[in-house]
């Protein structure tokens, strides 16, 4: 199976996808580690790639959806964005909007603790 593929049946197997260096137990980038403590903390069920695993993913990710950078999100196929979208997300309430627009269960009173210690 080729990257590409690859990288669509992931997507679209798993409501929630984390394209990052290390896994969400064990980050082994700021970037990845950040995004992963969000979702974690969030109680989403996500399902991680790890891309330092595998040359032709870490590669095929950034051609799949055109953008540039490690960790990458996608919602229920849909390409959300880097570290700093989901972080300025999640800070704005729009993660919440869009996780409860696309069905995803989180923790809301979690999402909330993160934008008070933000504020």
């Amino acid at each position: 199976m080729s990257a590409e593929a690859t990288i669509r049946d992931t997507i679209e197997k798993n409501d929630v996808v984390l394209f990052m260096k290390g896994t969400k137990m064990m980050p082994q980038c700021g970037f990845s580690s950040r995004v992963a403590g969000v979702l974690n903390y969030m109680g989403v069920n996500f399902a991680d790639v790890n891309v330092l695993a595998d040359p032709e993913i870490r590669q095929g990710i950034k051609d799949f959806s055109d953008w540039p950078t490690i960790p990458q999100l996608y919602v229920k196929g849909e390409f959300v964005g880097g570290c700093d979208i989901v972080t300025e997300m999640t800070l704005s309430g729009e993660l919440d909007a869009l996780f409860d627009s696309k069905g995803v269960a989180y923790d809301k009173d979690a999402a909330n603790k993160i934008r008070e210690a933000n504020a």
